[in-house]
């Protein structure tokens, strides 16, 4: 080779190993921002995104007063999930599987789960992926959380066969919900509520990296992609509702606000088009992000269990 060659052929090298290692950086510090529970000073500590955009007066409702037990199961990956099973005054076989958002842990179901009990429902709050009292050091939005969901519903049947059991989930928890009720290895499912999930993390952090950052997506969501895939184990872009929806054998209820400004609410009408199953959809007036249930609690609930009482007429 001549020594001009071999210069070309080094300095492409250099170019190439650089930009590499800039795109790692860049994703990297994106996945971090996003998605890595803890930090130097607090291992628990919420992943600066969470801290960003989560809706600051949202406060810890007060706990139900019921029988409770703590569950505990393993993930694939081996760490150890945790949930807390309520029971109702006069137990049978319903339940409500409760999935938390972003940056949230099982202490914020507290309200749902009284609304669940009132109706005879066992409840189950398990603490998602990186949350809560659950190991963990990333949150992927879905993907794992979806499995744990998967083995809670395994879980509940072996120790009652004959449960039907609904999941029930807000923002991440909702997609999170769609992505567990589209995956064979969930059981004894019977219906889904969904309110307020994004069509696809990749899509909605790519909006938000605009709004908070004032950058375009591309060509960093390619890096945050990538990155994610080796930092957490997923990708970013499996956590695609959109697509888990398509495989829902299970009826499905979308709720909405029409004031959401973290997901627009043309996602939710995206996801209810691609549902095969059966459907409804509810669209709360004036609620924000995760707020329909505050906003109307009687639209709400009402909408809900008369959802839930067609499926059960229809089976």
């Amino acid at each position: 080779m001549k020594k001009a060659d071999k210069y070309i052929a080094g300095t492409v090298i250099i170019i190439v190993a650089t930009s590499l290692a800039a795109a790692y950086f860049i994703g990297s510090y994106f996945v971090d921002y996003a998605l890595k529970r803890g930090n130097e000073g607090d291992p628990m500590a919420l992943p600066p995104a969470c801290e960003r955009i989560q809706d600051k007066g949202r406060m810890v409702p007060p706990w139900p007063e019921v029988p409770s037990e703590s569950w505990e199961v393993t993930a694939s990956d081996g760490r150890k999930v945790v949930a807390t099973h309520l029971s109702p005054e006069k137990p049978g076989n319903k339940w409500a599987v409760l999935v938390h958002g972003y940056g949230r842990d099982q202490r914020y179901a507290g309200d749902y789960a009284e609304a669940y009990l009132a109706r005879g429902y066992h409840v189950l709050t398990p603490d998602l992926c990186a949350s809560g009292k659950s190991e963990g050091r990333y949150i992927t939005m879905g993907v794992k959380e979806s499995e744990e969901v998967a083995l809670w519903t395994k879980e509940i049947a072996a120790k009652n066969p004959e449960a039907e059991i609904v999941l029930h989930g807000v923002s991440m928890g909702a997609a999170t919900a769609l992505m567990a009720a589209a995956r064979k290895d969930t059981v004894n499912l019977w219906a889904v509520v969904e309110d307020c999930g994004y069509t696809s993390a990749y899509e909605m952090f790519s909006e938000q990296l605009g709004v908070i950052f004032g950058l375009p997506s591309f060509p960093i969501m390619d890096c945050v992609d990538a990155v994610s895939g080796l930092k957490t184990g997923a990708k970013l872009s499996e956590a695609s509702p959109i697509e888990a929806v398509k495989h829902i054998r299970v009826p499905v209820l979308f709720i909405h606000g029409d004031a959401d400004k973290l997901i627009p609410i043309d996602m939710m009408r995206d996801m209810y088009a691609q549902c095969p199953t059966k459907k409804k959809m509810l669209v709360v007036e004036g609620a924000g992000h995760g707020d329909a249930m505050k906003q109307d609690k009687r639209a709400y609930w009402g909408s809900i269990f008369e959802f839930l009482s067609d499926v059960k007429t229809s089976t």
